[in-house]
């Protein structure tokens, strides 16, 4: 299978399990060592799709929808980076996993890694795609052609009229990072969990999660963290990289060759940010590769 059939549909049964009095919604597939799916902003485990099916015969595929998003339920809280985190390893905690691949990306690579590094003895192995390796010291390391954006974003009141009122995030930024663009059907998936503008805290809440010129400092603060201990970790680790990429462009990639131990890396050809939309199946068949070679 090429990277041109690419389906939009949605195979899977959602599971719920009910974690900090909240239900979150997962994808539960396959047998053996699980092997962890984390989206980012505005997606769901939707963007796994087509990624699955490569993987499924090489251990159990869980893909959660974080709290707030997908089919998780929406509590009342802030969607702040240490929210998710709790909501993700009570997740974790309540379906017992041990001995974990972690899939990640956005922000889900920020609480993978979080994660990952409080708990190194469960860990199996780190796959990562377009991910928060480390803090942007300014603004001028942040993509000339999303930054104004994000940093409406991030101002008091616009912020909210861009995202809370008009989806914007859903609506321009998602698609406009997706080389072939997303079709009808596809966007109306990602579109289903942000109906309302209450449903779309979450998307307006990460934004100003970036950590960026030392802002918010708690963020900051814990990719630092994070970001030192994979610099010493022996996990194997495995990066997929895009051209020209966005939070992973060249020099980042470069950066991370340099600083990773146990570090391999595959190439997947043009892709922005949702790499995942524009190279499914070379992903799938890389991580199954991987995930082959790794330690039993």
């Amino acid at each position: 299978m090429n990277d041109h059939d690419i389906s939009s549909e949605f195979p899977y049964t959602k599971h719920f399990i009910d974690v900090l009095g909240s239900r979150m919604a997962y994808v539960d597939e396959g047998q053996g060592d699980p092997i962890l799916f984390i989206h980012g902003n505005p997606t769901s485990s939707y963007l796994w799709r087509n990624v699955i099916p490569h993987v499924r015969g090489l251990g159990r595929c869980i893909a959660v929808d974080l709290i707030g998003m997908g089919d998780s339920d929406k509590p009342d809280i802030p969607y702040r980076f240490a929210d998710h985190a709790r909501y993700l390893a009570a997740f974790i905690a309540a379906l017992d996993l041990r001995r974990i691949t972690l899939v990640i990306h956005d922000w889900g690579s920020a609480l993978g890694f979080d994660w990952a590094m409080a708990h190194p003895e469960a860990v199996r192995g780190l796959a990562f795609m377009e991910a928060i390796v480390t803090p942007m010291p300014s603004w001028a390391e942040f993509p000339e052609g999303g930054r104004a954006l994000f940093q409406a974003f991030r101002t008091p009141e616009v912020g909210e009229r861009l995202v809370l009122d008009d989806n914007v995030f859903v609506e321009q930024a998602l698609p406009a990072s997706v080389v072939r663009g997303l079709t009808a059907t596809e966007l109306q998936h990602y579109r289903a969990p942000f109906r309302d503008r209450a449903a779309r805290r979450p998307t307006l809440a990460w934004p100003r999660e970036l950590p960026i010129a030392g802002e918010p400092a708690d963020v900051v603060a814990r990719v630092i963290r994070y970001r030192d201990a994979l610099c010493r970790s022996d996990v194997p680790k495995l990066l997929f990289t895009a051209d020209p990429g966005v939070l992973i462009p060249a020099p980042v990639a470069a950066w991370c060759r340099a600083h990773l131990p146990r570090l391999e890396v595959i190439e997947l050809g043009p892709g922005l940010h949702f790499v995942q939309e524009d190279h499914p199946h070379a992903i799938g068949r890389g991580l199954a590769q991987w995930l082959a070679r790794l330690p039993a």
